[in-house]
């Protein structure tokens, strides 16, 4: 029995329908499993999906609006806890947000499996309220160990949970207008990016360290709220309850995944250094300024305009070329780090600042598209949850290494050097990704192997090029099609 083409089915059907007649009976030696829509389910495109877009957005802004904003409470931090003869103290107290930051990557291939076997809801409610019992906790923790734990552990688990199934209910109530609902969470989360750097500075840091935190702590108990709206619409199967078998190693069998992964994961050794130390290098090196937080809305904003602009610019780009973006945004995001201890005014800064958002949008919004080109849809997913999960080791190790070096020589200029080098060697190694695979291609299956091929999937043109995937069609946890043979 053919398998019926997606237009039919809606995103990801559950394949051939049980018939009396043997005559739909799949090949032996064929096991073909689709997880997603339901045969004949079309989401409503609107209506109270609208809400859930809204719950999305508050959810999305108000971790990574948390996340990115880090460097005021990085300032708040070295205050309370930095010992004047312990050459350490930067480093210590970086680990705070960049523990943070790496556990919502590294628990990445765990909430997707969570997501597919708990659902959405059950799986956001509980990351959302774990992420508040960190964030509350933290203010009253009084020393850096136990906020390695209640910040850096619970807080960050409890933003991986409720990250991803955001992400992933939007497929449950859109499927034309998904592209729309994921462009307005991506601009609302940037609102909040901009907006948290200038509450943080104006109202929550007079209040101190301990109040910030629990204030910061009410955006996640709204958010544990909202993520109640995360009705699931998709039919329950048998197929959705089993775990799906996301720890098999399969895209790691394809050479350019492997490739551009091990560039990815070595180009954010450095990506998260500006985030946490760029507000403590303002005040050591403009210590007239006390606008420094106009630095943090500017990357916000401008990650914000990056993800939009080339999103679209992505979608006009044929195939695998797409990943030469993503070498210039490591290039260039290496340069402007290099550049950042060179400036001598404020504005200059200011100009860095802007550059540095347009390359991490490029970079986010990018990694879906390259990833559907190098594994297909079947395993775009899970080629996601396994490069955020690599991503997390360096991105983790980034902040404290930078807070070390700051230790050692007293200023920055070699910190933010350095962390420069990391991209622009993760972009080199990106560079022959595609050369990798147009070579690979020229050597390929051979015309026995390709009818075979074209034999046990007569739905899928073999001469075709894969379409294109706009930011956020493949998500971790959300796998259109998944066909295991």
């Amino acid at each position: 029995c053919p398998l019926p083409s997606p237009e039919s089915a809606g995103i990801g059907s559950t394949g051939c329908k049980p018939s009396p007649s043997p005559a739909c009976e799949p090949e032996p030696g064929v096991q073909v499993e689709r997880h997603g829509h339901g045969g004949g389910f079309v989401p409503p495109e609107g209506g109270f999906g609208w809400l859930v877009v809204f719950a999305a957005t508050w959810c999305n802004g108000s971790i990574f609006g948390i996340q990115n904003s880090f460097g005021i409470l990085h300032l708040m931090l070295v205050k309370e806890h930095t010992d004047p003869e312990d050459q350490t103290s930067q480093f210590k107290v970086a680990w705070v947000g960049a523990l943070a930051m790496g556990m919502i990557f590294f628990c990445s291939p765990i909430v997707s499996m969570f997501t597919d076997h708990f659902g959405c809801r059950k799986t956001a409610v509980s990351g959302a309220t774990l992420a508040f019992i960190g964030l509350l906790s933290t203010s009253f923790a009084n020393s850096l160990i136990l906020r390695y734990f209640t910040y850096g552990i619970l807080f960050g688990c409890g933003c991986s949970f409720a990250f991803q199934p955001s992400l992933v209910i939007l497929g449950h109530y859109f499927r034309q207008r998904l592209g729309l609902a994921n462009g307005v969470v991506t601009a609302g989360a940037s609102l909040f990016s901009m907006g948290l750097p200038v509450l943080l500075k104006k109202v929550a840091e007079p209040l101190g360290l301990s109040r910030t935190f629990q204030i910061l702590s009410l955006f996640m108990l709204v958010q544990a709220l909202l993520a109640l709206m995360f009705k699931p619409l998709l039919p329950w199967s048998k197929a959705m309850a089993r775990v799906r078998k996301y720890f098999n190693l399969r895209v790691f069998h394809i050479v350019t995944y492997r490739v551009w992964a091990f560039g990815v994961a070595t180009a954010v050794l450095g990506y998260f250094v500006p985030y946490v130390h760029l507000m403590n290098f303002v005040e050591e090196q403009f210590k007239e300024t006390e606008k420094e937080w106009v630095l943090l809305v500017c990357i916000g904003a401008s990650s914000g305009v990056g993800r939009l602009t080339f999103g679209k610019i992505g979608d006009l780009i044929p195939g695998l070329k797409k990943i030469y973006m993503q070498v210039a945004s490591f290039m260039v995001l290496g340069l402007m780090s290099m550049m950042i201890p060179q400036c001598s005014v404020f504005e200059g800064l200011v100009a860095v600042c802007v550059f540095l958002g347009l390359c991490d949008g490029c970079f986010l919004t990018m990694m879906a598209p390259i990833a559907f080109e190098l594994v297909g849809p079947m395993q775009a997913s899970q080629a996601i949850g396994y490069l955020l999960g690599l991503m997390s080791l360096p991105m983790t190790a980034g902040p404290p290494i930078a807070g070390l070096l700051h230790g050692y020589f007293g200023n920055y200029t070699v910190a933010f050097s350095l962390a420069g080098v990391p991209p622009m060697v993760g972009g080199v190694v990106l560079f022959f990704v595609p050369l990798i695979h147009r070579k690979l291609q020229r050597g390929q299956a051979s015309p026995e192997e390709t009818s075979t091929t074209a034999h046990m999937l007569p739905t899928a043109p073999p001469a075709e090029e894969p379409k294109s995937c706009s930011n956020g069609d493949i998500l971790p946890g959300y796998t259109d099609v998944e066909t295991h043979i």
